[in-house]
């Protein structure tokens, strides 16, 4: 299967997954709003999330698949399946007691995450307990982007790509029938979406299970005193440990920015923190249907590009990767700044949502449209650095980054409130992929092929006029007139479509060879 075949059939999942996203989004907003509540809701959600990305999708994978496509490169597939069990066991055990300890000590997580939720105690007992119940759901999910990268080296892109629909799924039910039910009870009504996080994880694990036995991969867990010492033992697990020290710090960067940007919101008043939250899952449609699709199908590529010494293949990988990057994250760009506002109405201007709740949501989307190429380009650079097993260097970059965000903070939060810290984080991602492309750059790891002039003047036209028209198009319409709820969302399914016939017939018309980023 092709580069693009791939990275399409992953965007297309992952579309689902955010579709599916946002209809839980739009369940979650009209039962509930922005309120105490939400915020308790998000912040606890936040906090299995947080150390999700952490551990599972962040210093795990970026450490485990290169070593896992390295081995199975140079030393075959039975050296690879005893580096799958033996990594495993350590993983599962160390799963285990994480778990136990998140559940215990969710009071003090809570408060660590959000202390401006105190100004709200029943608030702030809500979130303790949503924490407690789910907490577990990292244990879940770490065993999903283990079971992932194995699926994803052998080149199983759809099984892993799907598994978030399910929590999705999971979530709507919660929302649509568990609210209601739980509130016929006397229950506050808010505890069955942790039901329905914690049904999300058992479906995805379970949905990973019968793909990794059909390859023949699926791992055996030894958690025996014999068994865990084998695992530690293991020289790829000892490899794996060893790289994600630096990644532990090189995420832990990026999740201490979160954690201090929740922190911050959390004392600018009830609603902050979920306006920052429904502003984020619009922006992760384009971060996650570009940049981690790309991300998820170039970094097992360029990891066996790297173990076969073939420099010449790697640099065309991350070259076709970054053009893709600057033709899609532009227009998209273009899109949240010019279409902030009637995105959100379109979206989220129901029930509780108020005009306010529209407004204030725009402006953090906004400003995380402002780096919106910075935060898919990422997803592209980083695995250019994670392939060769080089984790120090984004890790040095990341730790300057988190700096010059918080100096960002400090003079934009003032002006600026919530959107303050999106606009921080927009800005700080300009600065993390500018610098990883520097980096690449002078270790000669990237040679950029010709034609990047021409096509970054192309892609500038297109996206100019692009801008223009929809700036007319957000000042036309009575976006924010809620009774105009059908004819809102035909206005935007027609904007969108107009759009990309803009935008492509433009890049089309100036000679731009699009065949030839499909054929990759």
């Amino acid at each position: 299967m092709s580069l693009f075949k791939s990275a399409s059939l992953v965007s297309l999942w992952t579309l689902a997954s955010r579709l599916t996203g946002l209809v839980r989004e739009l369940l979650i907003a009209a039962a509930f709003g922005a309120s105490a509540l939400t915020d308790a809701f998000n912040v606890a959600f936040r906090i299995p999330n947080l150390l999700r990305r952490l551990f599972a999708e962040g210093a795990f994978s970026q450490a485990f698949v290169p070593v896992l496509a390295a081995t199975r490169q140079q030393q075959g597939d039975a050296a690879t399946r005893e580096l799958i069990d033996r990594v495993a066991t350590v993983l599962a055990a160390a799963l285990l007691v994480t778990s136990v300890l998140g559940v215990l000590a969710a009071p003090v997580l809570v408060w660590a995450m959000a202390a401006g939720l105190r100004q709200t105690p029943h608030g702030f007992e809500v979130a303790v307990t949503l924490t407690r119940w789910m907490f577990p759901y990292i244990g879940f999910m770490s065993l999903v982007a283990f079971s992932a990268g194995i699926l994803n080296t052998w080149k199983r892109f759809a099984v892993p790509a799907a598994t978030p629909v399910l929590l999705n799924v999971a979530m709507i039910a919660a929302a649509g029938w568990g609210a209601p039910w739980l509130q016929q009870q006397g229950v506050e009504p808010i505890y069955a979406l942790a039901g329905g996080v914690m049904l999300g994880g058992v479906l995805q694990l379970a949905l990973q299970v019968p793909a990794l036995a059909r390859l023949g991969l699926l791992p055996r867990v030894r958690l025996s005193g014999a068994g865990l010492r084998q695992g530690w033992q293991h020289p790829g697990t000892r490899r794996i440990l060893t790289l994600m020290a630096p990644a532990l710090l090189g995420v832990g960067v990026a999740q201490i920015s979160l954690l201090i940007n929740t922190q911050i919101a959390s004392h600018l008043g009830p609603g902050s923190v979920s306006w920052l939250t429904y502003a984020d899952r619009l922006m992760e449609f384009p971060t996650a249907l570009l940049g981690v699709a790309l991300g998820v199908v170039l970094l097992p590529q360029l990891a066996a590009a790297q173990a076969a010494d073939d420099a010449v293949r790697y640099s065309e990988l991350l070259d076709w990767g970054l053009r893709w990057v600057v033709l899609l994250a532009v227009p998209s760009a273009v899109g949240l700044l010019t279409l902030a506002e009637p995105l959100v109405a379109v979206l989220y201007h129901y029930g509780a949502f108020t005009v306010h709740d529209v407004r204030q949501t725009a402006l953090a989307l906004m400003g995380y449209g402002v780096g919106l190429l910075g935060l898919i380009g990422v997803k592209v650079l980083a695995p250019g650095y994670y392939a060769r097993q080089d984790i120090r260097t984004p890790v040095r970059i990341a730790v300057v980054v988190l700096l010059c965000t918080q100096a960002l903070n400090v003079a934009l939060v003032p002006l600026l409130d919530h959107a303050g810290l999106a606009l921080a984080i927009g800005l700080g991602a300009l600065l993390n992929a500018g610098w990883l492309l520097v980096g690449l750059r002078r270790c000669g790891a990237y040679r950029p092929q010709p034609g990047w002039p021409r096509f970054l003047l192309q892609v500038a036209l297109a996206a100019t006029l692009l801008a223009a028209a929809l700036l007319w198009v957000q000042q036309a319409l009575p976006w924010l007139d809620g009774a105009l709820r059908l004819r809102r969302a035909a206005w935007l399914l027609g904007v969108m479509v107009a759009a990309v016939v803009l935008y492509f017939g433009v890049l089309a018309a100036s000679g731009l060879p699009l065949r030839r980023f499909v054929r990759k």
